[in-house]
């Protein structure tokens, strides 16, 4: 258990995932540098489908990824992806070359 704001919540407090660093690499991928130091390449592509990352099959749109806050992304913040979510499911430590 653990407090926040005087609020009790079950379980163990995750900790926050911050990204610092992040790059589009081809065959729909993101290169993510971490706050821990761990870098990552998640594969966007099982995602392309889903309404909310559709315009990101056009691969200036994808190309076009930002930081803002540490949050991933694209057409001016109308879509992004949660930190959390890019670090449980990329393969860490891969170098951006990788293939």
């Amino acid at each position: 258990m653990y407090i926040i704001d005087g609020v009790a919540y079950a379980g163990e407090q995750m900790p926050i995932i911050e990204i610092i660093g992040v790059r589009p690499m081809d065959g729909n991928r993101l290169w993510i540098r971490f706050k821990t130091g761990e870098t990552g390449v998640f594969d966007f592509s099982p995602l392309l489908n889903d309404p909310a990352f559709i315009p990101l099959q056009d691969k200036n749109i994808f190309q076009g990824v930002y930081l803002d806050n540490g949050v991933p992304c694209w057409n001016d913040g109308g879509i992004d992806i949660s930190p959390a979510y890019l670090y449980q499911h990329a393969v860490l430590n891969q170098i951006p070359n990788a293939s």
